[in-house]
C-alpha cells in the first residue's frame, strides 16, 4: 500500500478546491492560499454535490471540505470523493464542535484537519503538507483531536481491529509511532537520523502489514496497540552512538 496517492513532480503546483456553505470563508481561504505561488485555487463550492461537480472537472490535489453544507454535507461528498479518486486529499474544515460529524468524517477517508480559525500560516502548512502526501497534521490538531475521539473510532460496529505488531520491524514501529504523533515524514527523518525516501518506505511497509488504509487509521491502531497513551508525548531518537 502507498503512503502517498500524490507522486508530485518537483515545482508542480498544488492544485486546491475549497468547499464551504458560507461565501466569506471561501472567498477568504482562496485569497489567501492564491497568495502563495506553489498554489491554485482551482474551483469553489457552497455544498457537497456541487463540489463533486467542481472536483471532476478540475481534478485537484487537495479538497478543504466543510461538514455541515446543504444538499450534501461534507461527510458524503468525503466518502464520494475517495471512493472515486483516491488520489485527491480532502481537509475537513471543523472547530471542534461536533464530535460525532468529525468521527463520521474519519471513516470516510479524510486526510486531516484544518480549524475554521487557523492562522494562514497553518492554513497553508496544513495543504502543503496533505499535497506531498502525509495524511496528518500538526499534533496540536490531528493527534489532540483522535486521542479526543478515540473510543467511538474504535467502538464502531463491525470495525476490525488491527493486527498485532509481531510482523513489523523495530524500526517500522519506531515510524509507526512518530507517525501516530503527527510527526510529518520530514520531521520522522530528522528524529530517526535516516532520509525521506527511507521514511516513506517504512511508512508503506507499516500500513501494509498491518493493512491500513492511510496514516489516520496508523494513528488509531497506535493507540490500540498500546504504542502511545494520550497526553504523553513521543520522544525523538537519539542520535546513534549517543
Amino acid at each position: 500500500m502507498s503512503d502517498s496517492g500524490l507522486e508530485r513532480g518537483q515545482g508542480a503546483r498544488i492544485r486546491v478546491v475549497v468547499v464551504d456553505d458560507q461565501p466569506l470563508i471561501r472567498q477568504g481561504f482562496s485569497m489567501i492560499l492564491s497568495a502563495h505561488g506553489d498554489i491554485d485555487v482551482v474551483g469553489e463550492a457552497g455544498d457537497g454535490s456541487a463540489a463533486l461537480e467542481v472536483i471532476a472537472a478540475v481534478n485537484p490535489d487537495v479538497v478543504l471540505m466543510d461538514i455541515r453544507m446543504p444538499v450534501m454535507d461534507g461527510i458524503e461528498a468525503t466518502r464520494l470523493v475517495r471512493r472515486d479518486r483516491p488520489d485527491t486529499r480532502v481537509l475537513i474544515l471543523t472547530t471542534f464542535a461536533h464530535d460525532d460529524y468529525v468521527t463520521d468524517a474519519l471513516g470516510a477517508g479524510a486526510s486531516g484537519f484544518v480549524l475554521k480559525d487557523a492562522t494562514p500560516e497553518e492554513l497553508l502548512h496544513a495543504v502543503r503538507v496533505v499535497a506531498g502526501g502525509d495524511a496528518l497534521l500538526s499534533p496540536a490538531v490531528t493527534t489532540r483531536l483522535i486521542e479526543r475521539l478515540l473510543p467511538a473510532l474504535t467502538s464502531k460496529p463491525g470495525r476490525v481491529a488491527p493486527q498485532g505488531l509481531e510482523g513489523l520491524t523495530d524500526r517500522e514501529v519506531e515510524v509507526l509511532k512518530l507517525v501516530a504523533a503527527g510527526r510529518s515524514n520530514l520531521e520522522i527523518a530528522a528524529d530517526l537520523y535516516i532520509s525521506e525516501a527511507t521514511v516513506k518506505t517504512h511508512v508503506s511497509h507499516v500500513l501494509a502489514k498491518l493493512e491500513l488504509r492511510d496514516r489516520v487509521q496508523a494513528v488509531i491502531a497506535a493507540y490500540e496497540l498500546g504504542l502511545l497513551q494520550p497526553g504523553r508525548p513521543v520522544e525523538p531518537a537519539r542520535p546513534p552512538g549517543a
